[in-house]
């Protein structure tokens, strides 16, 4: 059955466990593509850029991509149904892998930086992986469905980084080989959303419930801490991350000691993944987010303790499980805060918040890493420094939203 097919009618949660079944495959095959993105993008830009400090700008391009995609792909989802969006995303990281492919290869800056734009637009689509979970999920099922699908991205986890090692140097240019293995990935991988079973988009009715402008939706107390404290989590982890291969390789360790800090770090985003939505359900989204930050801001603290291959590892393993709780922790209370009609306008404003920060988290990764001149030391510290103001930023909403009265459910 397709998106135009299958009524949405009230169930027992069996077609929203055989979605979340697909959308795993889904976050494991096609989601390999994003390490693999990672760890090569600012290594691959350091090769072509003009400048060091532009080295990691190919990444900033891929989350500028997300974020400007976000407004209008949610909508499009909202009207044509989650599938179409989803094949725009495969669609977008196969041209943008081409793309990049090409800049290298002619050795165009611009034109790989335009590659990476449209690998973006595959990034903000599996966003919506997680929302789609919860389209035909009870209430009760709905933190669960969110986190099995992320946990999907512990395969690509252990996919991606590999086909970086298999793929790096099998081309006499670096890197295009590995480019190539992602437009595979996008091939290939758009098959699966054929077995979503997702409810029909219903046409607009005279009497439909219209839900909160955009404005009201921004003053929901919930609304906006989740957002916060979503955008905190992402862009944190981004700018640590980005940065982590300039930093292992500028002290002395190899593109493959690199790819396995980065394949450690993934797999610490997406396995606790199996029991995080359990710990929501259980604790609530608000402690389980309070617990992501104080993860994060214990990764910066041993990132500056030094920069040994076993402190690269124990600080990233740590923003990884930081990035999990707080990430998943902001969605589970986003996704309980408004009504099915708002889901559009709020999805796709939360992602065009959460992805604007990333992109400026991104960008000034490369900066900061380099603010030291040839010092990567140096540069490395100012990246985990950066991350104290937003920490506070988060856990004071938080507090606040803690001690406001309890607000009526949307």
């Amino acid at each position: 059955m397709t998106d135009s097919t299958l009524p949405h009618t009230a169930h027992d949660d069996t077609s929203a466990k055989r979605n979340v079944i697909v959308l795993v495959m889904a976050q494991a095959f096609l989601g390999a593509q994003m390490p693999m993105l990672f760890v090569i993008g600012g290594l691959a830009g350091l090769m072509i850029a003009p400048s060091p400090a532009l080295a990691t700008l190919p990444i900033s391009l891929i989350v500028f991509g997300s974020m400007t995609t976000a407004p209008w792909i949610s909508p499009l989802m909202q009207k044509f149904g989650r599938k179409t969006g989803f094949y725009v995303g495969a669609l977008g990281g196969a041209l943008g892998a081409a793309v990049a492919g090409v800049g290298l290869w002619i050795d165009s800056f611009p034109v790989f930086l335009v590659g990476s734009y449209f690998s973006g637009i595959y990034m903000s689509a599996q966003g919506f992986y997680r929302f789609a979970a919860t389209d035909t999920a009870s209430p009760a099922f709905r933190p669960k469905a969110i986190s099995y699908v992320m946990a999907g991205g512990l395969i690509s986890a252990l996919i991606g980084p590999q086909l970086v090692k298999a793929s790096s140097e099998a081309t006499v240019i670096p890197f295009v080989g590995t480019y190539a293995f992602i437009f595979a990935i996008n091939a290939l991988g758009a098959v699966l959303f054929a077995f979503l079973q997702l409810p029909r988009p219903e046409p607009a009715r005279a009497d439909a419930p219209k839900g909160r402008t955009r404005a009201e939706l921004l003053r929901d107390p919930k609304i906006i801490v989740a957002m916060i404290c979503g955008a905190v989590s992402y862009s944190l982890m981004n700018l640590m991350m980005t940065s982590t291969p300039l930093a292992v390789v500028g002290c002395g360790f190899t593109t493959g000691n690199a790819a396995d800090v980065v394949s450690a770090h993934v797999i610490a985003m997406f396995a606790p993944s199996f029991f995080t939505g359990h710990l929501i359900a259980r604790f609530g989204a608000t402690k389980i987010v309070a617990t992501g930050l104080a993860l994060l801001a214990a990764a910066g603290a041993v990132a500056m303790t030094g920069v040994e291959l076993f402190q690269f590892f124990a600080a990233l393993i740590l923003l990884g499980l930081g990035w999990n709780f707080g990430f998943i922790g902001a969605t589970a209370m986003l996704t309980s805060a408004h009504a099915p009609e708002e889901r559009g306008a709020v999805q796709g404003m939360n992602d065009f918040i959460v992805f604007g920060a990333v992109f400026i988290a991104s960008l000034s990764s490369g900066v900061l890493m380099y603010s030291g001149g040839d010092d990567v030391v140096r540069g490395w510290t100012s990246v985990n420094l950066a991350m104290v103001p937003f920490l506070v930023l988060a856990g004071a909403a938080l507090i606040w939203l803690a001690m406001r009265p309890q607000a009526r459910p949307a």
